[in-house]
């Protein structure tokens, strides 16, 4: 009897051990389908923008999603791929025009920060971990057709590419681009996600990586070469870098008496109220650090996209 009772807290203690594990592997990142810049300038959908007295070319995805229905119906084709196996999704489109309301927003508060490019600020809204880029192509050879596509998973914190997949659909009689790439993604997708849960699973051990620069108005009469208690403000700022990151884990890139830049800076993926950490978030612990005593430093916080942010020293 004792060892029936014995048997049945292990197969309990078991089940819960289980459960824990299956929970804890449960997250996924969340991911957002666009169209590559590739396809977007093979298909004529480009625009121009002025980055800082440069022009530069970007795809003009309002217009894409205005006009193109293939580019509607292939993306919710992808999407359905990727519910099915548990991913959660964000809806490009509808980043677009939350977009575009912030936008009026800003230009009607005349905010100011650091230059962004209409891409940063979409991955700024859409929140996404990870921006899948997808290429393709039709072909006809007789009365079949087939399809080639590029799958690219890229980090939407650090634009560095996680996951690949590509491949030729199999000739097809069907017209219908949805279906022919549907049938050519199939075979590639589960070795894609695999990728793409791998890249979350070391973000969700050892943090999310991003860029932080510190800078100084050029009216502030302190540099970073200044002394508290005896330390530089760069080494107190260095060591709060070093105690709020994921195991400690950055690399001091630069350091001048008016400048910091901090990269491979790995911080936590969620904060206390499992809200997705990004740079801003992050980096305001810094600030309010740096504001109060002993230091008492007046500061502006300004990010870039998701995973660069800037803190300026002083006061204009």
């Amino acid at each position: 009897m004792k060892k029936i009772v014995n048997l049945k807290k292990s197969l309990a203690l078991f089940a819960i051990l289980f459960v824990n594990i299956a929970f804890s592997q449960a997250k996924k990142p969340t991911i957002m389908i666009v169209p590559s810049d590739v396809w977007c300038n093979t298909n004529g959908y480009m625009m121009e923008y002025n980055n800082q007295g440069t022009k530069v070319k970007i795809p003009n995805y309002k217009k894409v999603f205005q006009e193109n229905m293939d580019i509607k119906t292939v993306i919710s084709k992808i999407n359905t791929l990727m519910a099915e196996r548990g991913f959660p999704l964000k809806d490009m489109e509808s980043a677009i025009k939350t977009l575009e309301a912030e936008s009026a927003e800003n230009a009607m508060t005349a905010k100011s920060g650091i230059a962004e490019s209409p891409i940063d600020k979409l991955k700024k809204v859409a929140k996404a971990d990870i921006i899948i880029q997808l290429t393709w192509a039709t072909k006809q050879v007789g009365p079949k057709n087939s399809v080639n596509f590029i799958l690219q998973g890229i980090d939407s914190y650090t634009d560095k590419q996680i996951a690949a997949a590509q491949g030729t659909g199999a000739p097809s009689f069907s017209a219908e681009t949805s279906v022919l790439l549907e049938e050519a993604v199939l075979a590639h997708v589960d070795n894609f996600n695999a990728q793409l849960q791998k890249h979350f699973d070391d973000m969700f051990e050892n943090g999310r990586e991003i860029i932080v620069r510190i800078k100084k108005f050029n009216g502030w009469s302190g540099n970073l070469e200044k002394q508290y208690d005896g330390q530089d403000l760069s080494t107190i700022i260095e060591d709060w870098i070093s105690q709020n990151t994921v195991k400690g884990r950055f690399n001091t890139s630069d350091v001048t008496e008016n400048s910091m830049l901090f990269e491979q800076v790995r911080i936590p993926l969620y904060d206390s109220k499992n809200r997705a950490t990004d740079a801003r978030g992050f980096l305001k612990g810094l600030q309010d650090y740096l504001r109060n005593a002993p230091y008492s430093i007046p500061n502006k916080l300004t990010m870039k996209g998701l995973g660069q942010a800037v803190i300026i020293l002083g006061e204009k």
